[in-house]
């Protein structure tokens, strides 16, 4: 068997796609577009939230749970739908998932209160599950190996653009008519996606893949949703109120079930061993480190940016601009740099520098300039973001055993996911942001600052554990088969190694 009859997982498909072809194009074009609705999604409902609140008169609860409903299903589910497109059909799972996620978009922009909202957000967190990865299967399964590369390449850059241009668009949109018009954008653009899916990408499957861990998505998803539950109820009912305690006491035993599962199971979503390794537990441990901070981060600053800085939707999405310019720009220099002198001082330096901007944001007031305040902060966090994320991810592909190299990608991201969505959860309730606090400009904007305090020590515990446990070693398997431009999704930007990949390597 070649090595491109192996990329399609054993079945062959006639005669693989060159990139340049027509065909070859449609199908890149469709993988991209599916992709870019997701990420567009990820960068617009941060903006819409202070619409969404005034228009519900929602709580400080209510906005966390929109976030945190659509991470919580992502984050629970992301392992299991590689398996999914495996054994079921690549495309048929990419199909689905672009088509859940337009009915779910469907069901956000007819919302009528916070709790319909939320559930929907939820639903659009399993079209994203099925989706994302999806894609890039199909382009490992569809590509012949001298064009996979490029093609991984051009998704990359090409989903980028969705993601900077997404606060542009969801910020007019916003501004020009309704929160509900940035949900109401995906139903065209699916339509589009699944027309295009049918003519042009040729489905691909593994039936002899292992079986799906149901039980394991199951209890994953029950457990992160007790905690969350948990942890937002406190900060408007207090810890001990009985639903809080039954939520934690819920979520707790759930996770230690699935901890049980795994090691039981003889399908694991999430094989135990692949934590042998102290450099990938360790590799990770950053991840949460640092993505729990730039979790907080992105969803307080627009908050803070359009209460107590008076920002319209479109100012406020365009603010943090220059972060996604930079990953874009310096991501695929900063993994050469680290080809050449190892993981560890940028996976050390560009967490300080990303603590760095977090704590010049506590400069962001009531009166301050873009250009004094805002834009010092998010050109500081750019570059840390830059400098960490590539070495960051081509480490934990490094770190595991060949044969997990897909399964590593997507643990990594399903930890930097559930990193923010605790983060979501924990940090405003330790700011003392609770209840209608974000309508008040004074006390958010009190709240804000120690919130960036905690971001900053976030980061900077990222920054001393890859100090005193990343290795030089880590980078060499990685270096001779990874694309030069690496970012991450949990960032919602463009993931090359951030997202599991199910095409047999």
């Amino acid at each position: 068997m070649d090595a491109d009859t192996r990329a399609n997982g054993g079945q062959g498909l006639g005669a693989l796609l060159a990139l340049s072809s027509p065909q070859g194009r449609w199908v890149l074009g469709a993988m991209v577009a599916g992709s870019g609705m997701a990420f567009l999604d990820g960068t617009v409902v941060n903006v819409a939230l202070p619409a969404i609140g005034e228009e519900f008169g929602a709580s400080m609860a209510g906005l966390q749970w929109i976030l945190n409903g659509y991470m919580l299903t992502l984050s629970a589910l992301i392992l299991l739908s590689g398996a999914l497109g495996d054994r079921y059909g690549r495309l048929r799972m990419f199909q689905v998932g672009v088509v859940w996620f337009a009915l779910a978009s469907a069901l956000c922009a007819l919302a009528v209160n916070v709790p319909m909202l939320v559930l929907a957000r939820i639903a659009q967190g399993i079209g994203g599950a099925l989706l994302t990865p999806g894609s890039l299967a199909i382009i490992e399964a569809t590509f012949r190996q001298q064009d996979r590369a490029r093609a991984i390449g051009a998704w990359s850059g090409l989903t980028g653009v969705a993601t900077a241009i997404g606060p542009f668009v969801g910020g007019w949109l916003i501004d020009a008519g309704s929160w509900r018009l940035i949900f109401v954008l995906n139903l065209p653009l699916a339509a589009g996606i699944v027309a295009i899916g049918a003519r042009h990408v040729p489905e691909s499957r593994d039936p002899s893949g292992p079986r799906l861990d149901a039980a394991g998505a199951l209890l994953a998803a029950t457990g992160l949703g007790g905690l969350t539950y948990a942890l937002i109820t406190a900060g408007e009912r207090g810890f001990g109120a009985p639903s809080v305690i039954a939520a934690a006491v819920a979520g707790a035993a759930a996770l230690a079930g699935f901890v049980t599962v795994e090691r039981r199971s003889s399908h694991p979503m999430l094989p135990p061993g692949i934590f042998s390794s102290s450099q990938f537990t360790a590799a990770n441990l950053v991840t949460a480190a640092v993505y729990a901070g730039l979790g907080a981060v992105f969803f307080l600053l627009v908050v803070q940016l359009q209460q107590v800085l008076g920002y319209t939707a479109l100012q406020a999405g365009a603010a943090a601009l220059p972060v996604t310019l930079l990953m874009l720009a310096l991501s695929a220099r900063s993994g050469e740099l680290a080809q050449r002198i190892g993981p560890r001082p940028q996976m050390t330096v560009g967490p300080l520098l990303m603590a760095a901007g977090f704590v010049l944001m506590i400069r962001i007031g009531p009166g301050d300039s873009y250009l004094g305040s805002v834009l010092p902060a998010v050109l500081v966090l750019g570059l840390g973001l830059a400098t960490t994320v590539a070495p960051l991810t081509a480490t934990v592909l490094a770190a595991a055993d060949e044969r997990h190299a897909g399964v590593a990608s997507g643990v990594n991201n399903a930890v930097a996911r559930t990193a923010q969505l605790v983060a979501v959860a924990v940090i405003p309730l330790a700011a003392g942001i609770t209840g209608d606090a974000y309508r008040d400009p004074e006390a958010f904007g009190a709240g804000f600052l120690v919130a960036m305090l905690i971001t900053a020590g976030l980061a900077v515990v990222g920054g001393l554990l890859a100090l005193a446990t990343i290795r030089r070693p880590a980078l060499h398997r990685a270096e001779a088969t990874r694309p030069r431009r690496e970012l991450h999704c949990a960032m919602d930007g463009p993931p090359l190694e951030g997202c599991p990949r199910s095409s047999g390597r």
